[in-house]
């Protein structure tokens, strides 16, 4: 079944009085479990599109729906709810609070997501990214490397059934973003539907399916060449 469905959907931005066309004509369904990869360069299209499907931006043409729900046109605050209900979300950027720690941080999400929590959830979480150690420090205490996973938990703790990630293994070694993956796959086992955007074409031979993007337009759409392959086979 699926959970995300974009049809023909285009984003144009006026930039110095001319037009930037970011996605063009994209049609995209994701099915609950499938673990995408969406590739390309820079320039490609692939953080809009994330924010097209995260409802942080909005298309200029083309309609899209989310766990059968049409969110296209809809009212700022429909599309709160629906971010905070059903969308988990890893910025490239982190985007952590300064002034909380780091289960803080976490434990945001989770009240914001209005989850069921008996009060271990975060440190739980925390501690599968392998920050059980960094529960109380603060986001200048911590490595560029650590901020990401504080991300990574975050999304994760909301038990959202989308999960949008731009560049997770950006900032980490090998060994850390493989066991990262591992977590992004066991959410995607558990029916979460998950996009990974990366320009890591390596990442991609992990994945169910990969969708190319270039230029705006989806070029590519299919299981990686030889179909999926352990993460443990992955070098990078």
């Amino acid at each position: 079944m699926a959970v995300i469905e974009l049809d023909g959907v285009t984003r144009r931005y006026t930039v110095g009085g001319g037009t930037v066309t970011a996605l063009e004509d994209v049609s995209l369904g994701v099915d609950a479990g499938e673990f995408v990869v969406v590739l390309g360069p820079s320039g490609s299209g692939k953080t809009t599109l994330l924010n097209m499907i995260g409802a942080l931006d909005v298309p200029t043409d083309g309609r899209i729906v989310i766990a059968g729900r049409d969110i296209t046109g809809a009212s700022r605050r429909a599309l709160f709810e629906y971010r905070r209900a059903t969308v988990g979300f890893i910025f490239q950027t982190f985007n952590l609070f300064p002034s909380l720690t780091a289960i803080e941080n976490v434990q945001f999400g989770i009240d914001v997501a209005r989850r069921e929590d008996d009060g271990h959830l975060a440190a739980e979480v925390l501690a599968q990214v392998g920050l059980g150690d960094r529960l109380h420090h603060f986001t200048s205490q911590l490595s560029g490397g650590e901020q990401q996973r504080v991300a990574i938990a975050r999304a994760l703790a909301t038990g959202s059934p989308v999960l949008l990630a731009d560049e997770p293994t950006g900032e980490l070694d090998f060994r850390t973003g493989v066991q990262i993956l591992e977590l992004l796959g066991r959410q995607a086992a558990q029916g979460a539907a998950v996009i990974v955007v990366t320009h890591n074409r390596e990442i991609s031979r992990a994945a169910d399916r990969v969708v190319e993007l270039s230029g705006g337009r989806v070029v590519g759409d299919g299981p990686p060449p030889g179909g999926p392959i352990a993460l443990s086979e992955l070098r990078w």
